[in-house]
């Protein structure tokens, strides 16, 4: 026998193309739009259902003025998804969908606090946060057309981690700042906003871009000991930096949950860069001294302290600027019991600040513990799915970048969930999608709006097999 050489004639190469083109055209992207847009259309539902439950539980009837307003989130919400098909076929299905129906069900216990404490028109909370959740999901709309590859921002990380500083310093502007509890509120006159809620999405920029650069330093050197690899000194220098910029932030603001959210946030992106556990650990110990050295010395952190401590002690709960908060919510998610009073028959509206700081114990007397558990599993889809996108990438700034923003999120449910149920002090962070605020909306969404870009880059980046 006699080998034969086998050739490839011009048109089974073509025929080849052709094929490989309809491959394409009917690969997995459709199959994830198609997913998105029955959990988007069932997150509508909810939403929907949600807010007419709470006109029905207050009023007895419905108010079509209300829910036409409450329709805008929605049909941006579809809007986005329409721009995925068309911009970001291979997208994450979950991110969306899960991100609507939380800002829905936000809007809708807000609305119900509105209905309790008479407000109504531009003057209530409400109707306030359905603009607020309108600019947001358009912001975000924005950053999904225009940045269509996240890459390029790694050419800027420098100037992120400058604007985010200068964003935290914000607030000491003479003529800006506002007289609040915590200096982290900035006035412009015809609207207020949290300038930090933007400053930790370019420190998430620029901790990436940072990670990228030092990574080589930061995982080739240091000395073995305990079964682990502990860094030289001169590789804790950026970590000691940003522990001193979190405690500037405690001391100077008086604002405790933005300086463990920025600090943490470098950790867990240090860790994912390097992989040491050794880094978690000196994470948490510079987290646990920065605690003991503010509480001992700042009377603010010591109050949130003693108010976690002796919640229930008659002379802390009524105390100005004690723990009557904290035990009126706790009141709240014990009297919500097992399945809750029903939304609109409980009354969450009795606990100060129930539609910001509270809204976790407002949803969770109405809708009970087996509601909030499934918010809280939400989340952490949420969060798991921003932590797959980051893994699965194969640039190290967009995977650092996805689960940089997917665990700022995480972080910042365990912080208020924690807080407001005493599990941790409480803090003056705001709940993710949930809780009344522009800044906070805005700046999440503008984090949707990033894990979907990286989603799809992610998927539709062909992948090198070997063997």
């Amino acid at each position: 026998m006699t080998d034969q050489k086998l050739t490839r004639t011009p048109d089974a190469v073509s025929t080849d193309t052709a094929v490989m083109r309809a491959l394409k055209k009917i690969r997995t992207p459709a199959k994830q739009r198609n997913r998105e847009l029955g959990l988007l259309l069932f997150a509508i539902a909810v939403y929907g259902g949600a807010v007419t439950l709470v006109q029905f539980g207050v009023n007895g009837t419905v108010e079509p003025g209300f829910l036409t307003l409450a329709a805008i989130p929605a049909v941006l919400a579809l809007i986005t998804h329409v721009a995925l098909r068309l911009r970001a076929r291979d997208a994450d299905p979950f991110v969306l969908p899960i991100a609507t129906v939380l800002t829905g069900l936000g809007i809708a216990m807000i609305y119900r606090i509105d209905l309790a404490d008479g407000a109504s028109g531009w003057d209530a909370t409400g109707h306030r946060q359905i603009a607020w959740a309108a600019i947001a999901m358009v912001l975000a709309l924005v950053v999904l057309i225009f940045v269509s590859n996240y890459r390029v921002l790694f050419r800027y990380t420098y100037l992120f981690g400058l604007a985010g500083i200068l964003l935290l310093l914000l607030p000491f502007v003479p003529g800006l700042g506002t007289e609040q509890n915590a200096d982290v509120w900035v006035s412009l006159g015809f609207v207020s906003f949290q300038p930090g809620e933007l400053a930790k999405i370019c420190l998430a920029i620029f901790f990436a871009g940072y990670l990228v650069r030092t990574r080589e330093s930061l995982t080739s050197t240091g000395t073995r000991f305990l079964f682990m690899t502990w860094p030289r000194a001169r590789e804790l220098g950026p970590v000691l930096v940003i522990w001193l910029v979190s405690l500037g932030i405690i001391v100077l603001q008086r604002d405790l949950g933005t300086g463990l959210l920025i600090f943490g946030m470098f950790v867990a992106m240090l860790y994912v860069a390097t992989g040491k556990t050794s880094w978690v650990l000196i994470g948490l110990v510079l987290v646990a001294s920065g605690a003991f050295l503010a509480s001992q010395v700042l009377p603010y952190v010591n109050g949130r302290f003693a108010n976690w401590l002796n919640a229930f002690d008659p002379d802390v709960v009524n105390r100005e600027g004690g723990s009557y908060q904290l035990v009126q919510g706790i009141f709240g998610l014990a009297h919500g019991g097992l399945f809750g009073t029903g939304l609109g028959q409980g009354r969450p509206s009795i606990t100060p600040l129930a539609q910001s700081d509270y809204i976790i114990p407002s949803l969770g007397e109405e809708l009970g513990l087996v509601g909030l558990f499934a918010i809280l599993a939400l989340y952490m889809v949420f969060a798991s799915r921003g932590i797959r996108i980051g893994l699965a990438g194969q640039d190290d700034f967009g995977k650092l970048l996805a689960t940089g923003f997917s665990f700022t999120i995480a972080l910042q449910v365990f912080i208020m969930v924690g807080g407001v149920t005493r599990v941790i002090p409480l803090t003056g962070l705001t709940t993710p999608f949930l809780a009344a605020g522009g800044s906070s909306l805005i700046a999440n969404w503008i984090i949707v709006a990033f894990l979907l870009r990286i989603s799809d880059a992610v998927r539709s980046r062909p992948r090198v097999v070997i063997g």
